[in-house]
């Protein structure tokens, strides 16, 4: 059977993992196959509720405004439904109390908007409307231990009932084309090497952040704010990071970071004294006027791990991987709900190509493509951290130059909207980072001022 994923069409088609990424990627899938099949290692809830699957779950969640759009695109009207959950609208600068380098933004009218309620809401929404298509089905309590076939093509996966469901027994399950979700724990390098095929070379940074989340219901007693969150940004000199935004129903998630060495503990008392190491009394003072809602929750696995398939190997054709499995970030950026609904945009684009056969390799490269923007901000960020590991951090030629004129970027962005309009543009996904060396851009930021901006927490919008 040729290496072809469009032309032919594809009888059966295996998504490995019920992730975002996963589901997402199911639902373009099933306009090329005549059957997907989602094998998912956990049981699903039935609900919008936490599952074993995702142990970051818990924590701060953002969807990005170049989520929302690709979600909308794969799944019309998906962020209506979502709006109706009521998950809230959280507008940048406008919504936020925020403070980087130094300074506190002002709150300028909002040129993007995030929603913040908890993932499990947005997993479920997304099952729900994914699993409705009769093309899919969900195979449940089942890890895949294995691919079948050889170095030059996969035919299908090695399965194997979890917690009673097929004891230790494995079958196969046959596929023309395979496709690992299964999130940045993936087995598939191993997998790859046990049928003859070279695994991908893996790109890491790791700065060791760690971070520690607990949520809590606002009272009268916490500082009087128009502010719907707080975000106070860690960087090279000031490692230490905290944000609360709301979930709805009047509960708010607050997450307090740190690095390798100095994490936020998961006690209740020590969680609440670490805020106290912010350079701004601001989340403290909040903290201490809230009342918890529930345990403490850390997290450690945060490292940037990018997996390269789109490089010369030995690899099998009828394999892809895609979400985490394909490229994971710290997740304290926020981009990776978005990375997976514009990844499984550029399945369907290079699916649908008319120009091109989508052979293997070629739509391997257009998914690697759809996470590279995050990729260049997330390591970008981390490779100046304190303590970053991995051969990612290494500096480049250029680093020292575009690190400069970053900084003059991000000190406009502060405070005007000639720059922090196109910023925010490029962090939410929704324009390339070329659009920050514009000629409009480069003479704002290089050639006038630095605008003003607050000297105390912007509190109130009339301050």
């Amino acid at each position: 059977m040729a290496d072809d994923l469009g032309r032919r069409g594809t009888r059966h088609a295996v998504v490995i993992g019920g992730s975002l990424a996963g589901l997402l990627a199911a639902r373009v899938l099933a306009d090329h196959a005549e059957k997907v099949t989602v094998v998912e290692r956990d049981r699903l809830p039935e609900g919008p509720e936490q599952r074993p699957g995702v142990p970051q779950g818990r924590h701060l969640h953002v969807l990005i405004a170049g989520g929302q759009t690709a979600l909308d695109e794969l799944l019309p009207g998906f962020m209506d439904e979502l709006r109706e959950l009521g998950a809230p609208k959280v507008g940048m600068p406008t919504d936020m109390v925020q403070w980087q380098s130094g300074q506190w933004f002002a709150r300028l009218p909002a040129s993007a908007h995030f929603y913040s309620g908890p993932r499990p809401q947005v997993e479920w929404l997304v099952r729900q409307r994914v699993l409705a298509d009769p093309r899919v089905e969900l195979v449940e309590g089942t890890e895949t231990v294995g691919l079948v076939g050889d170095a030059s093509r996969v035919r299908g996966v090695r399965l194997r009932g979890r917690g009673g469901n097929g004891g230790r027994e494995t079958r196969v399950l046959d596929a023309d084309l395979v496709v690992d979700a299964s999130g940045r724990s993936t087995k598939a390098p191993d997998w790859l090497a046990a049928i003859g095929a070279e695994a991908p070379h893996e790109e890491t940074l790791d700065t060791g952040l760690a971070y520690a989340s607990r949520v809590y219901r606002a009272t009268d007693a916490v500082p009087a704010t128009d502010a719907l969150g707080y975000y106070i940004v860690p960087g090279p000199r000031q490692p230490y990071g905290g944000v609360i935004v709301p979930l709805g129903d009047g509960r708010h998630i607050v997450t307090l970071s740190g690095l390798r060495g100095d994490e936020p503990p998961t006690d209740e008392g020590g969680f609440e004294e670490y805020a106290k190491r912010l350079p701004h009394p601001v989340l403290s003072e909040w903290l201490a006027g809230a009342e918890p809602d529930g345990p403490v929750h850390g997290f450690r696995n945060t490292a940037n791990i990018r997996r390269r398939y789109d490089r010369p190997g030995r690899r099998p054709a009828g394999f892809l991987a895609i979400g985490d499995a394909l490229c994971a970030f710290n997740p304290i950026y926020g981009q990776g709900m978005a990375v997976a609904a514009l990844s499984a945009v550029a399945l369907r684009r290079a699916l649908a190509g008319t120009r091109r056969v989508p052979t293997t390799r070629r739509v391997q490269r257009q998914l690697l493509d759809a996470s590279r923007q995050a990729w260049d901000i997330s390591a970008g960020a981390d490779k100046k951290m304190p303590g970053a590991r991995g051969d990612a951090a290494r500096s480049k030629p250029l680093d020292r130059l575009t690190d400069r004129y970053m900084a003059r970027i991000q000190a406009h962005a502060a405070g005007g909207a000639a720059v922090g309009v196109p910023f925010r543009a490029a962090l939410t996904l929704t324009a390339p980072l070329s659009g920050l060396f514009a000629p409009s851009v480069v003479r704002a930021a290089l050639f006038t001022p630095v605008p003003e901006t607050p000297e105390q927490p912007p509190l109130h919008l009339d301050a």
